[in-house]
Order: C-alpha cells, then structure tokens, then sequence
C-alpha cells in the first residue's frame, strides 16, 4: 500500500490537505485491478477536521479492498464555497488519477461524517450546479460522486439545525436568507444526487436526527436510492463507535458498529459491475 499527500489551494488562499491510502496491485492477482474509493470528509462543525473521522475510518475503508482518500479542508476563518470547492477538487483528482490509483472512475463514493457529512452533501447536491460548474476544471462532470454516505449529518439550516455549524461556514453572511436556503441540504435534492446510504442515532443530541429524516425524506420524494440506518442509542461523533474512535469525553456504542459491514453491502449492490471483475 502507498500512502501520500497532496496540497489542494482553497479559492480563498488556504491550503487543504489531501491523503490518500491507496492498495497495490500485484502481479499474483491482477495487475490491471479496479477497486472502489471512498472520499473521506471528516466532521467538527467547519471548527475543524476531526481525527477520529479520518485516518482510522480510512483503515477501516482499505480493510474492505477500496483506496480510500481523506481531505483536510478549509474550516473558519474560511467560508462557503471555499470548503466545496476543495471537495469538488478532490473528487477530479481521484478520476484524474484513476489508472494510477487504480480506482473505478465509475465507483467513487463521497463521505461525510457530521458537518463533513453536510460537505459531502453539498457535493452530492451541487457538482452540477454553481458555484462548481463555475470552474471549467469541473463543468463537465469531474467532481460528480457515484455515490454518498452520510454518518449522523449535518443538513438542515432549519429549525433542527446545528446552528454553530452553519455560522462558521457563513461567516458575517450567517443570517443571509437566500444563502441560508442554498445550504440546507434537504432542499437541494435532485433526481442527480447520487444512491445515499446513511446512519444516525435518535439520541443524538447535537445534530438532531430530524436531520436525517428530512434528507431521506428528500432522497424519497425525488427518487432517489436511499439506504437508512437508525441506531436506538448514542451520542453524536461516534465514529466507528469503537474504542479506536471514541472521544476522550465518550464512549464505545456496540450498536452502531455494524455500520461499516452494512456499509460493505451497499457498496457491492450499489456498484456490482466493480465487484464481478
């Protein structure tokens, strides 16, 4: 396996960090091996990128047989678009690079956890509108996901919603109507936002789990293949939900740590050409 890391230049000046966890092809297997990848953005309510959602989900993605890649993006003092326009990168450089990382262009899936999953969101919702269509490196589909997972989101700008995430992404434009409408993810579905699986506990007490409801409710009504997870028990940031995961003020929770087996299944049937070669 190579490991690597890549500069991404936000539009505002700020420098986001690309890693990637990428699987060898051998020779005693098949040198000419596509696997399916996983864009990794980890939460901190665009405060900052959390730890715990990063390297040890990657881990986690490789023990599947898929690259996974992480990115570090923009967090306050940077604001909208300057994070999505970082993800969109990311996503062309994975399809860019595709032979080289021997990945499926036609198997990358986008993942967010918390305000990361209102990130990958974005993308999911936007990579064919602008402010990404915008820039010609994406005009033509290059930033668009396959696919999207969701771990205890941050999508309403709503009545439910994690309002210190939204007033950091908007900064001084945090009461601004219009652009509080653009990033509330529930109301920016399309028949084009890509198959979603997503998983959240009714205990969540700092994103509310109206969040997910109102997001697959969206995905419902126009269409869209949606997968959903709802845990009994737990608080948010879980993570894996493991020891591995687990914040210092936190805890372990057995229950959602089928997530990634579940997870697994979803990508073989989302993506099963990918699986059969």
């Amino acid at each position: 396996m190579q490991t690597f890391t890549k500069i991404i230049h936000g539009s505002d000046g700020t420098k986001a960090q690309f890693n990637g966890y990428v699987i060898d092809n051998t020779p005693e297997v098949d040198m000419q091996r596509r696997r399916p990848a996983v864009l990794i953005l980890p939460g901190g309510g665009y405060h900052f990128t959390s730890d715990r959602e990063a390297e040890p989900i990657a881990l986690k993605i490789i023990s599947f047989g898929y690259q996974a890649f992480v990115l570090r993006y923009s967090c306050e003092p940077s604001v909208y678009p300057t994070a999505l326009l970082e993800a969109a990168e990311a996503m062309r450089l994975i399809r860019e690079n595709a032979e080289e990382w021997h990945v499926d262009p036609n198997a990358i899936t986008v993942a967010g956890f918390s305000a990361g999953g209102h990130l990958a969101a974005s993308l999911a919702t936007g990579w064919n509108r602008e402010p990404i269509t915008d820039h010609e490196e994406f005009a033509h589909g290059q930033a668009r996901p396959n696919g999207l997972y969701l771990g205890y989101p941050v999508i309403t700008s709503g009545t439910f919603a994690h309002r210190g995430s939204f007033d950091l992404l908007l900064g001084e434009k945090r009461n601004d109507p219009a652009l509080l409408e653009r990033v509330s993810m529930e109301k920016q579905v399309s028949p084009e936002t890509p198959p979603t699986f997503i998983w959240q506990t009714v205990t969540d007490e700092a994103v509310p789990i109206q969040n997910s409801l109102l997001f697959i409710n969206a995905l419902i009504e126009q269409g869209v293949s949606v997968e959903a997870h709802i845990f009994p028990h737990g608080q948010h940031g879980l993570g894996l939900g493991t020891e591995e995961t687990r914040a210092a003020d936190g805890r372990v929770e057995e229950s959602v740590q089928s997530w990634p087996e579940l997870f697994h299944a979803w990508m073989r049937r989302t993506f099963p050409t990918t699986f059969s070669e």
